[in-house]
């Protein structure tokens, strides 16, 4: 009876402690990647890119990131974070990605386009014809202008982890003068 009492059952808990730890931890390894901030920043901007016409192509785009990655020596898990933030601002910018699209193709190409596939895959080229197109042109023009602040920023951030292990190391080692 006593060790029945004793013995209580633990409710299984999630540990937001170690969640918040991990990440922690995939933050730092993305800043101190091998191949420095540069290789971070074209990660973030080929995810970026990408992301601005995946939505028309119904996600078939996603898999051009892997070999761009490859081609361009990025970093994947930038890349991958380029990708959802590209997805957190693509409503707002899909409107702009239209009107380009609009501006970019040819009205009689549309036509052409319409009048000699088939049914179903004419409605969905009419629809998405303009967003895909304008968004790679957008996604272009904005992974270009978002791959520097982010090499700046990164650059930074490495740049003050340098000074203060050598004001550490400054400290640590004895001082060479004689009293």
């Amino acid at each position: 009876m006593q060790s029945a009492q004793m013995v209580k059952t633990k409710k299984a808990r999630y540990n937001w402690k170690s969640t918040k730890r991990w990440f922690k931890y995939k933050y730092l390894l993305l800043l101190r990647a091998k191949g420095g901030p540069s290789k971070v920043a074209r990660g973030f901007s080929i995810g970026l890119t990408i992301e601005m016409f995946t939505l028309p192509t119904a996600g078939f785009a996603f898999v051009l990131i892997f070999p761009l990655v490859y081609l361009l020596r990025a970093n994947l898990p930038a890349a991958l974070i380029g990708f959802v933030f590209g997805k957190v601002i693509y409503i707002p910018f899909s409107i702009l990605n239209k009107q380009v699209g609009n501006w970019l193709v040819p009205k009689y190409f549309k036509i052409y386009l319409i009048t000699h596939l088939p049914d179903m895959l004419s409605h969905i080229i009419k629809s998405g014809l303009d967003l895909i197109v304008g968004g790679m042109a957008v996604g272009t023009v904005l992974g270009i202008i978002a791959y520097f602040p982010i090499m700046m920023l990164l650059k930074s951030h490495t740049n003050r982890r340098k000074e203060k292990r050598r004001v550490r190391k400054a400290q640590l080692a004895p001082s060479n003068t004689i009293e």
